[in-house]
């Protein structure tokens, strides 16, 4: 292993070496200190990824630090260290102690950055399946809960039928390409062979995304999953599958077989996702609808091909990341132990804490597209882009349901702060957690201000 590999291979083992010390040490030192460690593992992958590699490429451990990688692979670390303390706090509030949490959440990251960082197909199943393992964990945390194990089963069956289409998929690329390399499989002519390897691997893509048909776990699984957990599950898995797909896509010789299944996923999605959340009247359920519908936009954009679309859904990875961590760790900070489910258990909320109300409303008006927020500008760039590469009719369909979505977004804001609160004792926001809820609403609207440095990178990257 030479020097340049060791570097590529750092972030990794920030993550793997502070999931062990997490576990070695939380056995000595119960508390909050395997949080912390987790924390110190995070950022100092984060720090470390900001550095120019010595080389970008790391053929023999099948790494790469493009600068895709890299700004993801950041991301990934501040999405887990950001999620980390809410979740040290809602965890003591309903007795879910141990130094496995703040382990398991490295392992999730370890995955995402794996994922980021891959150079060929296997390591990026690996890093994928990583992920999702770990997910599994996390989602069945809560053991006092029924709801919780029954999240973690609905999880389980449809993530391992997940997995076998996509090995599958890359088993038949390897056939039809002779190489597990990304450029080497998928800059080949389209063949039968490598028709149905795409076939089984966009299967798989769609249960990782929530895609219609493939989205019946999710609101049960957002039901049932620990919110901070959720938080990760809906920023970081979503992020990571979609560039996954930006990873492969743009690699595509030819898109033109694609075109149909990505744009009916997309439709399907839109639709289905926005007209079912109008029918909740469970939050968290009402968001996991919702994902749906934005998972739907990010595959129109992808639809679209060309460097704006691909640049529109990078560009929307990071910013539902943010807004993922914004809504859920909101609700996280507002829910009283064993409520907090149903819409109408947070009236006045707003009133009684306005800090992580705020802070979900914007949220809310982000995933609803309004101005100024990273939602509105993504909204705008997949839009433009689609409108650009001939996709009018979806397009239309897209800005409406955008527009039937504020509907249910906005529902929740009045329940917040146009009712006087009722019985239920919100718990108070502490300052590690209220620091972390008003960092990511700053970046929310900081990536909706201030979008320019952000696109100028995917431009190098989707010229």
């Amino acid at each position: 292993m030479t020097v340049a590999d060791l570097w590529n291979l750092l972030p990794l083992l920030f993550l793997a070496g502070g999931a062990l010390l997490a576990l070695g040490l939380g056995a000595l030192f119960p508390g909050r200190t395997p949080t912390w460690i987790a924390v110190a593992a995070l950022l100092g992958a984060a720090l470390w990824s900001l550095q120019d590699p010595v080389h970008a490429v790391s053929p023999q451990l099948g790494l790469v630090a493009t600068p895709l990688a890299r700004l993801f692979t950041v991301s990934f670390c501040l999405l887990g260290g950001a999620m980390l303390p809410i979740a040290a706090v809602y965890n003591e509030a309903r007795g879910i102690r141990g130094e496995e949490y703040p382990a398991t959440v490295l392992f999730a990251v370890f995955g995402m950055v794996t994922l980021a960082s891959a150079g060929n197909l296997l390591v990026l199943f690996l890093g994928l399946e990583a992920m999702t393992f770990a997910f599994y964990i996390l989602v069945a945390m809560d053991l006092a809960r029924e709801g919780s194990a029954e999240a973690g089963l609905k999880y389980l069956l449809p993530g391992a039928l997940s997995a076998a289409f996509l090995a599958f998929g890359i088993a038949l690329f390897y056939v039809a390409a002779g190489s597990l390399d990304l450029a080497a499989v998928f800059g080949t002519g389209i063949s039968p062979l490598l028709l149905a390897g795409w076939g089984m691997f966009l299967a798989g893509i769609a249960f990782k995304l929530s895609l219609v048909p493939a989205h019946l776990w999710t609101p049960d699984v957002y039901q049932g999953a620990p919110t901070p957990t959720v938080a990760l599950l809906s920023g970081g898995s979503k992020g990571a599958t979609i560039l996954l797909l930006l990873m492969v896509l743009p690699l595509a010789a030819d898109l033109s077989p694609l075109a149909t299944p990505l744009r009916v996923l997309a439709l399907l999605s839109m639709v289905v996702g926005n007209l079912a959340a109008l029918l909740q009247t469970r939050v968290k359920r009402m968001l996991a609808y919702s994902s749906v519908g934005q998972m739907g936009y990010v595959m129109l954009a992808l639809a679209s091909g060309g460097a704006g679309g691909y640049r529109a859904a990078a560009y929307y990875a990071l910013a539902y990341g943010a807004m993922g961590l914004a809504a859920f760790g909101a609700l996280a900070a507002l829910e009283p132990p064993g409520r907090g489910e149903l819409l109408d258990e947070f009236r006045g909320a707003g009133r009684a804490r306005p800090l992580a109300s705020g802070v979900l409303c914007l949220a809310l008006f982000a995933l609803a597209g309004i101005p100024p927020t990273a939602g509105f500008t993504g909204k705008f760039l997949i839009f433009t882009a689609a409108i650009g590469s001939g996709d009018l009719p979806l397009a239309v369909v897209g800005i409406l349901t955008a527009a039937v979505s504020a509907y249910y977004y906005l529902r929740v804001v009045a329940v917040l702060f146009m009712h006087e609160p009722q019985e239920a004792d919100f718990p108070h926001t502490s300052v590690a957690v209220g620091g972390v809820l008003v960092a990511v609403s700053a970046c929310i609207l900081f990536l909706g201000l201030f979008p320019s440095p952000l696109l100028a990178l995917f431009r190098s990257v989707f010229p």
